[in-house]
C-alpha cells in the first residue's frame, strides 16, 4: 500500500486545478480580481480587439471581470465541469499564480465549499437541463 506524505493534501497539489469546476472563478462578497494593463493587453491579442474593447465587453469597473447572476465570471464555460477557463492561455496573472504556493483555500475550508459548490453545481446543471 503506498504511504502518503503526513503533510500531503489534494489542495495543495495544482495539477487539481485541472481538474476543478473553477471554484475561485465565482466571486465572493468583497472580493475583485485585479487586472494589470498587460493582463488587458493579453487578452485583447487573444480575442484580436483593442484593449479598450476588452474593457468594454469584459470589465466592471477599472480592474476586475464583470460577473453573472451568480457571481461566476463572464469567461467561465458552464458547458463543461473541468478546464472551464475560456481564455485559459490569456488569463490575468493573479489568476495564473492563485493560489500562490500555498493551499487552495476553497478545498481547505469547508465553509467556503458549502458557498460555491451549489453555485457550481446550478451553473452546471443549467446546461444538463438544456442539452435533455
Amino acid at each position: 500500500m503506498m504511504q502518503i506524505p503526513a503533510d500531503y493534501s489534494l489542495a495543495r497539489n495544482k495539477s487539481y486545478c485541472d481538474y476543478c469546476p473553477g471554484y475561485c472563478c465565482y466571486r465572493l462578497p468583497g472580493a475583485s480580481l485585479l487586472l494589470r494593463n498587460d493582463d488587458i493587453n493579453r487578452m485583447a491579442r487573444h480575442f484580436g480587439i483593442s484593449d479598450g474593447e476588452v474593457r468594454m465587453q469584459f470589465l466592471e469597473n477599472k480592474n476586475t471581470f464583470k460577473t453573472r447572476e451568480d457571481g461566476s465570471c463572464i469567461l467561465l464555460a458552464n458547458d463543461r465541469f473541468c478546464k472551464r477557463c475560456t481564455i485559459h492561455e490569456a488569463r490575468p496573472l493573479q489568476c495564473r499564480d492563485f493560489p500562490y504556493d500555498k493551499p487552495c483555500p476553497y478545498l481547505e475550508n469547508p465553509d467556503l465549499l458549502a458557498i460555491l459548490q451549489p453555485r457550481v453545481e446550478q451553473s452546471l446543471s443549467l446546461v444538463a437541463d438544456n442539452g435533455t
